[in-house]
């Protein structure tokens, strides 16, 4: 059994618990919060599971990493403390660790990242022999491999469009939903992640890994952004009321520019609210949010993905899936020679052991 750390009980850490409790080659070895409240709870009561799982979370990141565990699941944001997290993950690979993580975004493309992130996992892997994958849902599995498997079954390829179409009113994340993607705030309101350049920060790894994957250079990454406010108030159940006049949807693209079109889009759809730009793309079933990838060729294919967890809500599926691509990946990299790795290293393989199993 592979001696495994959650760091981090958020929506992301939830998820991981379940996911390495039902894992049969992974073994939970500790739980690590941030908060003191936290501290001393079972594992199963943080992550929402029936009955007992006979680990108390901790605030002692010393000590857990004393007892060297051979893999961390780091679960707490990089959002809005991605030096933070880059110091956790880095501390975690000295102690011999195989780290998985979405939190730090330059490294869904270890080879295009700059070295102020590179360098430092480079020199904790030369130290302490672990590894590091980092990889999520969008950026992750939603915009490398699901794209690259689809585009596999045509014939010709034109272009590739991968989108997130969500209502964020689902999202339990209140900060970066209105401080960094701008909901709730005046028009005129700057929100760090829609900044020029800031998406390409982020998804930019995205559209290299899959142009890598299919013989292809990127002459360019454009990026296109557009707007709406709410026409109305609205009231959220997770995050509460949004002002008319305020930020009520977002659109944007990020392009990977081929022979000067582009080819490969990743784009986003982000509302807190149905009533908001009703004329935008919608998830095809009306629900509250999908991963959808378009394949413009012969023939034209478009696969939608929707998750759901904790009661039917999207968001926590969406966390679910990107655990998902983590936590699974954790015994092939503990076999794997110690390194940096993405996601055209790392495979995506059946459930082997899980089908049928329940979890508390």
């Amino acid at each position: 059994m592979i001696s495994t750390v959650v760091w981090g009980t958020g929506n992301v850490g939830r998820a991981a618990i379940r996911a390495v409790e039902a894992h049969p080659a992974l073994e939970l070895a500790a739980v690590l919060v941030h908060d003191p409240a936290k501290a001393g709870r079972d594992a199963a009561q943080l992550a929402g599971l029936d009955g007992q799982l006979g680990v108390a979370a901790t605030d002692d990141i010393e000590a857990v990493l004393a007892e060297h565990p051979r893999a961390v699941v780091y679960a707490a944001s990089g959002d809005i403390r991605p030096d933070e997290a880059l110091a956790d993950v880095t501390r975690a690979i000295r102690a011999g660790a195989v780290v998985v993580t979405p939190a730090l975004y330059p490294l869904y493309d270890h080879r295009g990242a700059p070295p102020e992130f590179r360098d430092p996992v480079l020199a904790a892997v030369a130290e302490g022999g672990g590894s590091l994958f980092v990889s999520g849902v969008d950026p992750g599995w939603g915009n490398d491999v699901l794209p690259l498997l689809i585009s596999g079954l045509g014939s010709t390829v034109d272009a590739i469009r991968c989108q997130e179409i969500f209502d964020y009113s689902t999202y339990d994340q209140e900060e970066s939903v209105r401080d960094l993607i701008g909901m709730g705030h005046p028009m005129e309101y700057e929100p760090l992640m829609l900044a020029p350049s800031i998406p390409t920060m982020v998804w930019g790894g995205q559209l290299r890994l899959m142009a890598r994957a299919l013989g292809v250079d990127l002459d360019d990454i454009r990026e296109t952004m557009d707007r709406r406010a709410l026409d109305v108030t609205v009231s959220t159940r997770t995050m509460g009321t949004f002002e008319a006049g305020t930020q009520g949807a977002v659109r944007f693209e990020v392009q990977g520019i081929v022979e000067g079109e582009p080819r490969i889009v990743i784009e986003h759809v982000t509302r807190i609210h149905p009533s908001c730009a009703p004329d935008w793309p919608v998830p095809p079933d009306g629900g509250d949010g999908a991963h959808r990838v378009v394949i413009e060729g012969r023939p034209r294919i478009e696969v939608t993905v929707e998750a759901s967890d904790e009661g039917e809500n999207r968001s926590a599926g969406g966390n679910a899936t990107a655990v998902g691509r983590l936590v699974n990946a954790i015994d092939w990299l503990v076999a794997a020679e110690p390194g940096l790795y993405d996601a055209l290293d790392v495979p995506l393989r059946p459930a082997v052991g899980r089908l049928g199993r329940k979890q508390r």
